[in-house]
């Protein structure tokens, strides 16, 4: 990357900056890889935060299917994730993971986790016995006390997975049958579920799997109590990537847990942050992480930087590490500050390898808890802060008294935050279609086929507020 004027003296964050178009010979954003090459199975520069509120298990799942990583949070019961990633290892690939009612439940109860929305749909089971599949486009003028059983009618279509091969068969084969969406099944019992969206991704993204070709999923772990125990059960349980993670990850804590988790020589990537400095970059990868998570007070829930003045402009935090890292034989992960598509084409830019989303990625069918509605009956999911009182309840709640009191006195960061889900991009995949859509262009724009290539070619220009502004869309007519 280089700037197209002279080097700023300050510090830069996302909306500082600009991409300059460059000559380019790619044709088309279906030319462009995305992989990260950061050593991780991931295939689209995209991870997901592991914040209790962004990153669950359905989550990850959907997430690795389009080739990115999910992060699960470090926060959850030891058993509990070592189950969850063993669940996602379960996960079929080419098909979506069914949501699965019973006859007797209600289309409130479907509409607590699934808005009706096109794209998506239900199964419905008898125990093991499939009894039929509706799109959940249906439910929006069903009466919510209705048993899903009652509406079904007539004899209930569904897929035969030995007659499909690949994405393209599927969508055909749904198209042909007029069907929006369908269950699938292997001599009659139900292996997955398939819309003819999903049935499409599948044909333009690559999942992210590992060596025995289940869907890859990362694990967060902190750096106090006994971190080698932890990060073999994790390894044992099938985690492709580990992340050591802690808010200021430029300390011996974080040295001295690095150290004892690498000499276990695992076999998987190990990721260390968050820091935003070179030195810091060289000193967590001296004591063994192959990456570093990179960002201080960024985040839409982080309030780091406004009560304690720590932290740094996360584009220069991303430029200065990524550079070093590179000299190190390392990789950076951008943590924080995405508000748009173009902030992580800008990430890329600064030679991130990949970047991580918290808050975007919470407000999404997909992420952890249940759909609530607000007055205006729009639809959210709640998010908070990895400092906040939420946050340390949930992770300090079974300390004694007294030491809970205390973690809880100095407790910071958003408890609880609405997040809407965008009506027209309710899903995390639809959020991953428009923000890989995004990036790809940004790639042709530049003349790269690859994330190294745009490393190299990336041109960067530095703007107003005013010059911000001006690349807005305007929110209604002349």
């Amino acid at each position: 990357m280089r700037f197209i004027g002279e080097v700023p003296a300050h510090d830069l964050t996302y909306s500082d900056v600009f991409l300059v178009p460059s000559r380019s010979d790619v044709a088309s954003r279906l030319d462009v890889s995305l992989a990260p090459d950061d050593g991780t199975p991931a295939t689209i520069p995209l991870v997901s935060s592991n914040m209790n509120s962004v990153t669950g298990p359905r989550l990850a799942v959907s997430l690795a299917r389009r080739g990115g990583l999910g992060v699960l949070p470090q926060d959850m019961p030891l058993q509990e994730l070592d189950a969850a990633i063993r669940w996602v290892k379960d996960q079929p690939v080419l098909w979506d993971t069914p949501t699965v009612f019973s006859p007797d439940s209600t289309v409130a109860d479907v509409l607590a986790e699934i808005p009706a929305v096109d794209g998506h749909g239900i199964v419905i089971m008898n125990d093991d016995d499939y009894v039929g599949s509706i799109p959940t486009k249906r439910l929006a003028t069903a009466l919510p006390d209705a048993r899903l059983g009652d509406l079904l009618r007539g004899s209930q279509a569904a897929l035969d997975a030995d007659d499909i091969e690949t994405g393209r068969q599927a969508f055909d084969l749904m198209a042909e049958a007029e069907l929006s969406f369908s269950a699938v099944l292997r001599r009659g019992k139900l292996v997955g579920a398939m819309s003819q969206k999903s049935a499409l991704r599948s044909t333009l993204y690559a999942p992210a799997i590992d060596a025995d070709g289940r869907l890859a999923v990362a694990a967060a772990i902190g750096i106090n109590s006994d971190v080698q125990s932890k990060a073999r059960a994790l390894a044992a349980a099938g985690v492709d990537v580990l992340v050591v993670d802690t808010a200021h990850g430029h300390q011996e804590g974080m040295i001295s847990a690095l150290r004892s988790v690498s000499e276990l020589r695992l076999g998987i990537p190990i990721v260390a942050g968050n820091i935003v400095t070179a030195v810091g970059v060289a000193d967590l990868v001296d004591a063994g992480a192959s990456i570093i998570k990179v960002g201080v007070g960024p985040g839409a829930m982080c309030t780091t930087r406004m009560m304690t003045a720590v932290g740094r402009p996360q584009f220069s935090a991303v430029l200065e590490t990524a550079a070093e890292a590179s000299e190190q034989g390392a990789h950076v992960w951008a943590d924080g500050g995405i508000r748009y598509p173009r902030d992580v084409a800008l990430a890329l830019s600064a030679g991130a390898a990949s970047v991580m989303v918290g808050s975007w990625f919470a407000g999404t069918i997909e992420g952890p808890g249940n759909l609530r509605s607000d007055a205006d009956g729009r639809l959210y999911k709640e998010s908070w802060g990895m400092a906040s009182t939420k946050a340390v309840h949930e992770r300090f709640g079974r300390l004694d008294a007294y030491e809970f009191a205390r973690k809880m006195l100095f407790a910071e960061g958003i408890s609880s935050s609405k997040i809407y889900l965008d009506p027209e991009r309710p899903s995390i995949e639809d959020l991953l279609d428009m923000i890989t859509s995004g990036v790809r262009s940004s790639f042709t724009y530049a003349g790269a086929r690859s994330v190294a290539e745009f490393h190299d070619r990336a041109i960067v220009g530095v703007q107003s507020a005013a010059g911000y502004e001006e690349g807005k869309a305007l929110p209604v007519s002349w």
